[in-house]
């Protein structure tokens, strides 16, 4: 077997379809297709459940797989190895963010990173949690920023910032007049969110009681569902009168409007936060790079 063999043999359970598969890996589905059959044949088993619409790793198949990141991983940091001995600040760093904080924070990162090591190259990656979680495992990222908790077998985090949670709404709002805001008030107001999956959306319901509960009894009685794809969106969408929305302070900035259209309010203390950390692997061979990582963030 080989490493290629492996990566086709990952993505595939990842994707869960052949063809998404070897769209991933830049080959064609036939050539993924014969790849993971020449991997079942040498190893005697079948690594796979095939249905018409989905793929699914057999129990043994899933073992397998879990082996293979293993490998793959190891094999990444046996090529980071090798580039740490030539120069561990010039090769190519691999960084990812969760959608809430990487637009928010790679345009004050990257300009540090250059100033402090101008002959790395960066590649920024902005996904879901559970993406950048796998991805890191497997050695494609090679840092990422989360917000915690965040655990992660041989995966160690170093908390960098608290971030606290504000209020955005119309100047016109009832709210607007209050200097601060009860983190209870909000389940009486329309209040638009994040789409599922996104672990702000999560942050948010947590931290504001009764929200739940509201938004599932005005969806029961409205039939509509309000969310948006990013925070921006729901800036947006605030600005036009759809709502109010909650925002990591970071995200908060209303440029783009007169403060005679939009306002920002912060909670009431305690006011609810999220705990920004950067995670990498503990057998991350360029330790260097993660100090480096959190000078820049810092200054």
């Amino acid at each position: 077997m080989t490493l290629t063999e492996l990566r086709y043999l990952v993505a595939l359970s990842e994707a869960g379809h052949f063809r998404k598969a070897a769209d991933a890996c830049n080959v064609s589905q036939p050539t993924l297709s014969i790849a993971i059959k020449k991997l079942e044949d040498e190893l005697g088993i079948a690594l796979f459940e095939r249905a018409r619409h989905k793929v699914s790793p057999t129990p043994t198949g899933e073992q397998i797989v879990a082996q293979a990141r293993t490998v793959l991983q190891e094999a990444s940091n046996l090529v980071s190895m090798a580039e740490q001995g030539k120069d561990p600040l010039g090769s190519v760093l691999s960084v990812g963010a969760i959608y809430t904080v990487g637009p928010y924070l790679f345009p004050r990162l990257v300009p540090g990173i250059n100033q402090l090591a101008p002959e790395m190259p960066m590649y920024l990656e902005e996904n879901y949690t559970a993406d950048l979680r796998v991805k890191l495992s497997s050695g494609a990222l090679d840092a990422i920023f989360v917000a915690l908790p965040f655990t992660e077998p041989e995966i160690v985090t170093r908390s960098l910032f608290d971030e606290p949670f504000v209020v955005m709404m119309p100047r016109d709002h009832s709210m607007a007049k209050q200097s601060t805001i009860a983190p209870t008030a909000l389940a009486e107001h329309k209040v638009l969110l994040m789409g599922e999956g996104h672990c702000f959306r999560d942050q948010v319901l947590e931290a504001c009681p009764g929200l739940q509960e509201s938004i599932v009894a005005h969806n029961a009685r409205d039939h509509t569902v309000v969310e948006g794809s990013s925070l921006d969106t729901l800036k947006h969408m605030v600005a036009s009168g759809m709502g109010i929305t909650v925002l990591p302070e970071s995200a908060a900035n209303i440029a783009l409007y007169s403060e005679h259209d939009l306002v920002v309010r912060p909670f009431q203390e305690p006011s609810p936060y999220r705990t920004i950390a950067l995670a990498w692997r503990v057998s991350y061979p360029r330790p260097q790079v993660i100090d480096l990582l959190a000078e820049a963030l810092k200054d």
